[in-house]
């Protein structure tokens, strides 16, 4: 598997309906922002495959990782993290920015405080789905 940072959006979009509209039921109203073309964005291949995607948008000292997601053939192989670590490299490459942020579902903010992340506040609904905020430094 390669990660790359990408400008193809359309593929990017593709991934996240799949799995945020087709398989989690999230509402095209709320997975279509309109906050894609300021991103950078991260595209996962298995060859020439598309399997996983991720998003960062930065304001100020803090870069947002979002829209993360991983084609279920290829879940289990660590490409979910592999997403997540090639993400904060790249924040790590924008003047500035010194913190990485993001909306985890709640059921798997494990996975992301084994990736050095720490949870705060208290549990939200983000598009009908119970999330929390976490956060670490660069």
């Amino acid at each position: 598997m390669r990660i790359v940072v990408t400008r193809d959006i359309p593929a990017c979009q593709r991934l996240r309906r799949i799995v945020f509209i087709e398989e989690q039921g999230v509402s095209e109203a709320d997975e279509v922002d309109g906050l894609d073309g300021s991103a950078i964005h991260l595209l996962a291949f298995d060859g020439d495959h598309p399997v996983g995607t991720a998003r960062m948008l930065v304001k100020g000292v803090t870069g947002k990782i979002g829209r993360v997601c991983v084609l279920p053939e290829a879940r289990g192989t660590g490409l979910g993290a592999a997403l997540i670590l090639a993400a904060l490299e790249e924040l790590r490459r924008v003047p500035g920015v010194r913190e990485a942020y993001l909306g985890s579902q709640s059921h798997a903010t494990g996975f992301y405080e084994k990736l050095g992340f720490a949870v705060e506040g208290e549990e939200f609904l983000d598009a009908g789905i119970p999330h929390r905020h976490m956060r670490r430094a660069l």
